[in-house]
């Protein structure tokens, strides 16, 4: 993981059509340059309930936990509600916690509604992840999701991240349109052998596109599970690692339900869908691309959301990575 301390959503099927007009709305209030956070989460949360329905109708998998995933440590950071269907991680001053996903998948679509800590969360990291390995191998592919705490009143900013064979540095950071601590939305990724698309509420916030050939910056030839965890990263978080967790503040607690898998399930020595297959919809030709209603909300993040964009930063790479140059329109 890169340490930018000195820098700083599917109509596929129509069960998973992101809400349409969501951002289209929000941008009809003519702002410039900010996003407007009142006016946005206004529009998003009275669109995220009339397609409420929609959405749970498109979980193709959905389970109590201990049917998709098994605790990676600290068993008693981990607790569920009283009917099984929200899950709760904790991180004190001694530990934090994370779960995995029982089964690895090659390609799919994969979402997960989270609710984050609130109030001051600073130095707090909720990750929400893809990885080929259980640690942090050297030779690893990993999607990463991963959520930065700040103090009370300032914004959660969103980071991704994308490592093939151990190499990541492929980071971009977004601000949300809504607060992300106050109810739970959709965290989920798009994954086929053409492009990985990140979305949040079904709006697509980045595209990361293959080219084709073989290449050492597409994740495409690994399965990987799927983790989520909560931990302390206040050395490089929160405003570089200037601002420290603040423990009297603990329990920090992030909360999860709604887990939900259309996915290729691994099987050794590889599973019946390893190549390409139009038999999946996340596998067919119109999940190669965005959609061109798709491709507005996407510009329209592009243009008020992006924190940070590695593809941008010539001081970090003087010669961009190759997959920079690769449109993420096409």
């Amino acid at each position: 993981m890169y340490e930018l301390a000195h820098r700083q959503i599917l109509s596929i099927q129509s069960p998973f059509r992101p809400p349409q007009g969501s951002i289209n709305l929000i941008k009809s209030n003519k702002m410039k340059k900010r996003v407007s956070p009142m006016a946005s989460l206004f529009f998003i949360s009275a669109l995220a309930a009339a397609f409420h329905s929609a959405s749970e109708a498109a979980a193709s998998s959905q389970s109590p936990f201990e049917d998709n995933f098994s605790i990676m440590w600290s068993e008693n950071h981990f607790k569920t509600s009283e009917d099984g269907n929200t899950w709760f991680l904790s991180l004190d001053k001694e530990t934090g916690c994370g779960f995995q996903t029982k089964q690895r998948y090659r390609f799919g679509w994969f979402s997960m509604k989270l609710k984050l800590v609130g109030g001051d969360s600073a130095g707090v990291v909720t990750a929400y992840y893809m990885c080929s390995e259980n640690g942090a191998g050297p030779e690893r592919d990993e999607l990463d999701f991963e959520f930065l705490g700040n103090r009370t009143g300032q914004p959660y900013l969103i980071q991704t991240n994308v490592y093939k064979n151990g190499v990541g540095g492929r980071e971009m950071r977004h601000m949300l349109w809504f607060d992300p601590t106050e109810e739970f939305h959709s965290y989920s990724i798009l994954w086929n052998d053409h492009q990985i698309v990140f979305f949040v509420d079904r709006v697509p916030i980045r595209v990361f596109k293959n080219n084709g050939e073989k290449n050492d910056f597409f994740p495409n030839e690994k399965p990987m599970y799927l983790f989520s965890s909560i931990w302390n990263a206040d050395d490089w978080a929160t405003r570089g690692g200037l601002e420290k967790t603040d423990w009297k503040k603990a329990p920090f607690v992030s909360s999860y339900k709604d887990f939900s898998v259309d996915g290729c399930q691994w099987e050794d020595p590889y599973p019946a869908c390893v190549s390409t297959t139009t038999k999946k919809w996340w596998d067919q030709y119109q999940a190669w691309h965005l959609t061109d209603s798709q491709k507005m909300d996407f510009a329209w993040v592009q243009r008020n959301l992006v924190i940070y964009d590695y593809c941008k930063d010539t001081d970090r790479y003087p010669k961009l990575p190759v997959e920079c140059s690769l449109s993420p329109w096409g």
